[in-house]
């Protein structure tokens, strides 16, 4: 099958700071690969490297079996990227947009008229289509930011954050049309998101990156299962480092960890452990206003890796037909 995306011992420095701290990664043909980690951790600055925007300090990449430093026009040629910052002229059409991006990559005028036709249903905006770009919301910019990268039937596409800012029934659109363009065009995804649940539905395996290293990788479910079988949450009014120790002394606990007022225990039997941790919690003179059994989710797997939940974005744009278009995400910054 070969790899869409290689990376070896890739790294890069700001001046003193390090961002991307020699990581090594692969990714499979054909594959989504999901890209999660806290603000700054440097998924971004990944992403820019493995999409010639920005070059690495030490280390090399490869993106569709070329070299990112050597050969960056053929990446590019290969390549299709739908970023955060995306830059749409305001002045054009949604339909001058698409038709642009086909010649810029030299389709011919009947190749550009069928691919607008195969991926403006993505954009599901109907007749706005025809109208100004300035006229269009935070989320049909970029649904129509992701129509462009696809004008060219790229190999490889990087998809930084598609659905932030749209609401529900927007993003589970777009997880459709990426699971399409993916098995039906054999498209390899490199995904970076902010919501665990889309990470966990579409990809294939998820890779973790905290201060610039890659701290943990695998399969949704394989990372899962590192956690344990079940997962016990104590949401805490007392002395959280009390109940770490009381919760962690117990026999049945693989791994416990404390984030704010809440407590987090891995155990192999959640049903016959939850008892024991109410008991040591007790005993710790510790304040529980909630006990509740789970089984794990991937925040649990980001939780132990990063020492913090994902932080998810609280206020989701409106509707898509409204005028005015949201704010970008903030770009993030590198960390020491």
């Amino acid at each position: 099958m070969g790899h869409a995306v290689v990376a070896e011992q890739l790294g890069r420095r700001f001046g003193s700071v390090v961002a991307v701290d020699g990581v090594d990664l692969t990714v499979a043909r054909g594959e989504i690969y999901g890209f999660l980690g806290p603000n700054g951790a440097g998924k971004s600055t990944m992403v820019r490297m493995l999409t010639t925007l920005l070059l690495p300090t030490s280390g090399r990449a490869t993106v569709a079996g070329q070299d990112v430093v050597r050969d960056p026009v053929q990446v590019r040629l290969r390549i299709g990227a739908a970023l955060q910052d995306a830059a749409l002229d305001p002045k054009q059409t949604g339909l001058e947009l698409l038709r642009l991006q086909g010649r810029l990559y030299g389709l011919s005028s009947s190749d550009i008229k069928r691919r607008v036709d195969e991926v403006t249903p993505l954009m599901d905006i109907g007749a706005a289509i025809n109208r100004q770009i300035r006229t269009y919301s935070g989320g049909m910019k970029r649904r129509l930011d992701l129509a462009a990268s696809l004008m060219h039937n790229p190999e490889v596409i990087f998809l930084d954050e598609p659905t932030t800012g749209l609401d529900p029934i927007s993003r589970t659109r777009v997880w459709d049309e990426v699971r399409r363009i993916n098995q039906d065009l054999g498209a390899t995804i490199f995904l970076t998101t902010q919501y665990l649940e889309e990470a966990d539905i579409l990809s294939d395996r998820v890779g973790i990156i905290n201060r610039g290293v890659l701290a943990a990788e695998g399969t949704p479910a394989e990372l899962k299962r590192s956690i344990g079988s079940d997962v016990i949450i104590a949401r805490l009014g007392g002395d959280s480092e009390a109940a770490k120790g009381a919760v962690g002394a117990l026999p049945s606990v693989q791994h416990v960890s404390v984030y704010e007022n809440e407590l987090s225990a891995s155990v192999t039997n959640g049903a016959g452990s939850i008892s024991g941790v109410a008991l040591a919690l007790n005993r710790a003179g510790v304040d529980v206003l909630e006990l509740t059994l789970r089984t794990p989710t991937l925040d649990d797997v980001f939780l132990r890796v990063t020492g913090a939940h994902l932080q998810q974005d609280k206020q989701p744009e409106q509707a898509d037909d409204q005028q005015d278009g949201a704010s970008e995400p903030a770009v993030e910054e590198p960390v020491k």
